[in-house]
Formats: structure tokens, sequence, C-alpha cells
């Protein structure tokens, strides 16, 4: 469940207008939002890596609703999917591209099929460097098959935004299990006929968890404290955000 943007944006402007301490633009706010939501997202990964130890150690309480690795986890599921890659025969690319609109973070479990072959074949592909990759398929002993492919990342010279892997033997399908980053945030507006702001719903709500909700507005209000030059707010936000960081890892 999404996090709606215009709860964070208003309860934002609440809490420094109740102090009276300056106003954030739609503008500044969403490039705020955009930076703390990645600044979450990329902070999962480093956090479920601490918390798995305490797994391996069986320290990790692994009561329904209390294993925290498996919360992190699960903040994860909305952007992981299985996607489809198409095969580009132009000159320049020759290989599997995404051609989808979302921009991928990470590339899981990569599956080539080969279906002209009896039997047919779903075969687990392993990703390797462009460097191993160029030995491995040129060499008799160690070239790949269809029941163990090989394949590497590339870039395209057409969109170098896009995800381009070349796969070694060629299959007729791929699947790629990727992550996707979230979408960028965007609190959309009308100008009323006094002149303010008002909530437009071609707006674009946070992609997070809705229990990153409280750390979204802490670490906005982190950056508004920056913009508005009061470093009372960066030092009340910073403490609640350490203070909340410390409470879930404990």
């Amino acid at each position: 469940m999404a996090v709606n943007i215009n709860t964070v944006y208003q309860t934002v402007l609440y809490i420094l207008n109740k102090e009276q301490r300056g106003y954030v633009t739609p503008a500044e706010f969403n490039s705020l939002a955009s930076q703390v939501q990645s600044e979450i997202f990329m902070s999962y990964f480093p956090d479920g890596n601490q918390l798995n130890r305490q797994n391996q150690n069986n320290t990790q309480n692994d009561t329904e609703f209390f294993n925290m690795f498996k919360d992190t986890a699960y903040k994860l599921y909305p952007f992981e999917k299985t996607t489809s890659f198409t095969y580009n025969t132009a000159t320049a690319i020759l290989g599997w591209e995404y051609t989808g609109t979302g921009t991928i973070f990470k590339l899981g479990e990569i599956i080539s099929t080969y279906n002209t072959t009896n039997p047919q074949y779903d075969s687990i592909t392993q990703l390797t460097s462009q460097s191993d990759f160029s030995k491995i398929t040129r060499s008799q002993l160690t070239a790949p098959t269809m029941q163990y492919p090989l394949c590497t990342t590339g870039s395209s010279s057409v969109n170098t935004s896009q995800v381009l892997l070349k796969v070694s033997p060629q299959p007729d399908l791929l699947n790629v299990n990727c992550l996707f980053k979230p979408k960028e945030p965007r609190w959309d507006f009308t100008v009323g006929t006094l002149g303010q702001y008002l909530y437009a719903n071609t707006s674009i709500d946070f992609e997070l968890d809705v229990s990153e909700q409280s750390s979204l507005i802490i670490n906005i209000l982190k950056y508004c404290g920056i913009i508005i030059n009061d470093p009372t707010i960066i030092q009340a936000a910073s403490q609640e955000a350490q203070q909340a960081s410390i409470n879930e890892k404990s």
C-alpha cells in the first residue's frame, strides 16, 4: 500500500507553519520527496543484510509480524516483477532489452527458454562479467549449453538507459526476475482563485510501504531545515530519525 503524497506534504507544511519556520514550495517538496524516497529504498539492502546476520545467529525474532528481516523483504515485494525481454536485431545492439517504462535496479534470476528443442529447456542462466563471458564462450571446453546458458550485461547504443543482455546460446524467450526502482513521487497542483496551490489528482504517490510514512515526513523535514536555514529543524528531525533507526534494529 502506497503512501499518499498529499498527506505527507500537508503534514510537512503543518509542522513548519505551526512554528512559523517558513514554507516549502511544491517544486522544492517534489525534489526532497524524490531524494528521501530513494534514500529509504536504498537503505533496505544494508539493513536487510544486517538483519539477516541475526537469522544466521538464531537471534532473530521469528514470531509472526515481528520478524524484522521478513518485514524488510516484504517492503521490496511491490518492486519485484518477472519481466519479459525482447531481442533487438539491430546491428548496433544484437541483444535482449527491457522495453517497458520502469527503471530496473537489480537483476535477479534469469530464465532462458529454448522451445524449439525436444524436450524444451527453461534454464537458469548464469550472469557473468563481459570479460568472463568472452573467455568462456570462445572456449570449446567451457562453452555454454542450453542446459547451462551464460549471459552478460551491456549498454544499448540506441538507449543507454535500457538494460541489455547478451545470452549464449541464443534462447527463444528470456524472462528475468527484476527489482525495479520506485517511481518518482510528484505533488501536482492547480492554482486557485486566490493564487493558492490546490492538490491535483494527477499527482504520483510514494510507492513505499505505508509503514514508511513517518520516516518520509521526518527526513523531508530534515532537508526542509537546510532549505529555510533552520538548524533546529535539522537537529530535531535527525535525532528522531536516529532514534527510530535504533529502535528498529535493537
